[in-house]
C-alpha cells in the first residue's frame, strides 16, 4: 500500500473533502470536467466513473481496499480514464447516473456508485456499486472486472452502442411531456400498494436487511391517510398503521440512538435492532420532520420524545 504523499493526482486543487480524501491515491483521478472528458474522448479510452461522499462507509473501504492499492492503481490507469464525483456537490450527475444504474441492473443503487462509459458519448454501459478487492459473495474482484469490462468493450462495441441508444431513448423519454397533463391520483395509489406488499407486518418498515428508514415512504403513507380522511370522508387507518408502526419500531430500536438521539444510517437486521454506525445530516433532517408530524397527527408522546 502507498504511503501518504507518495502520490498527488488532479484531485489535489479541489475544494471538496471528498475528493481531496482520494488526492494522494495513485490512481490518476481527475474531477469531473472539460479536461478529464476531452481526454478520454481523444486517446478513446472508456471513463471509469466513481460517486461517493466523505461520510460514505463502503466509499472508504473500496478506496482503502482498491484506490490504495499501485497494482489496481496501475491497471486503472492504463485501462481508463478514472474521474471521481463528490455526490454532495454534484447531486445533478449522481442523479444521472443513479438512474442510468437502475435501468442497467434493475436494482437499486448506492455509494460507491461504480459506472463504466463509453469514452466519446459518455453513456454508461455497465454500472455497480462496491466491488471486493478478492472476489467473493459470488462478486468478480475489482480488478478481475476491470479487465473484463475493458475486453467486452472492445468486443462487444456495436451491441454496446445499440444498448446505449436504448438507454439515451429511456432516460430522454422519462424528461419528455407535459407533467400537467397527465396528473391523475393513480400513481399515488400504486404506490400506496406497493408499499402494504412490502410491509413487515412483525417488524415495520418495508422489505427485508438491511432496512433503511425511507422517510418518504412513511410520509406518503400519512398524506395517504390524510388525503383520504379529507376528500372521501373516511380515513385510511391501514396507511396509518403501517406509518406509525413502523416509527414505533425505529424509535425502540438500535437504530435510534438512545442516549444522544438521531437515527443511523440503516439497520443490518430486521427488528432495527443492530445499525450501521453512520448517521448522516439529511437522514435526520427528513426524519425529524417526519416525526413531528407523526406527533402533530397522532399525539403519541414517543414521537414527541425522539423529535
Amino acid at each position: 500500500m502507498s504511503k501518504e504523499n507518495d502520490y498527488t493526482n488532479s484531485l489535489i486543487n479541489e475544494t471538496s473533502p471528498y475528493l481531496l480524501q482520494h488526492a494522494h491515491n495513485p490512481v490518476e483521478w481527475y474531477p469531473w470536467g472539460t479536461a478529464a472528458l476531452e481526454k478520454a474522448q481523444r486517446e478513446n479510452r472508456p471513463i471509469l466513473l466513481s460517486i461517493g461522499y466523505s461520510a460514505c462507509h463502503w466509499c472508504h473501504v473500496m478506496a482503502h481496499e482498491s484506490f490504495e492499492d499501485p497494482q489496481t492503481a496501475a491497471l486503472m490507469n492504463r485501462l481508463f480514464i478514472n474521474i471521481k464525483v463528490d455526490r454532495e456537490e454534484r447531486p445533478d450527475i449522481d442523479k444521472i447516473y443513479q438512474t442510468a444504474h437502475s435501468l442497467l441492473t434493475r436494482r437499486h443503487g448506492g455509494w460507491p456508485l461504480t459506472v463504466f462509459l463509453t469514452p466519446d458519448d459518455r453513456v454508461p454501459f455497465f454500472a455497480g456499486t462496491y466491488f471486493p478487492n478478492e472476489a467473493r459473495h459470488g462478486m468478480p474482484s475489482f480488478r478481475e472486472l476491470l479487465q473484463r469490462v475493458h475486453d467486452f468493450l472492445n468486443e462487444n462495441e456495436a451491441d454496446i452502442r445499440k444498448q446505449n441508444s436504448t438507454l439515451v431513448n429511456t432516460l430522454q423519454s422519462m424528461q419528455q411531456g407535459d407533467p400537467a397533463e397527465s396528473l391523475t391520483p393513480l400513481p399515488l395509489d400504486t404506490s400506496r400498494q406497493q408499499l402494504e406488499q412490502a410491509f413487515d407486518e412483525r417488524d415495520g418498515g418495508f422489505g427485508s436487511a438491511p432496512k433503511f428508514p425511507h422517510p418518504t415512504n412513511i410520509e406518503r403513507l400519512l398524506r395517504h391517510w390524510a388525503g383520504a380522511r379529507t376528500t372521501a370522508g373516511t380515513t385510511d387507518q391501514r396507511a396509518l398503521h403501517m406509518a406509525v408502526f413502523t416509527l414505533e419500531k425505529m424509535a425502540h430500536g438500535g437504530l435510534f440512538d438512545q442516549l444522544g438521539g438521531g437515527f443511523c444510517r440503516y439497520s443490518v437486521d430486521d427488528q432495527w435492532m443492530i445499525p450501521h454506525f453512520e448517521k448522516m445530516l439529511y437522514d435526520n433532517g427528513a426524519l425529524l420532520a417526519l416525526y413531528a408530524e407523526a406527533w402533530a397527527a397522532t399525539g403519541n408522546p414517543l414521537f414527541r420524545r425522539v423529535c
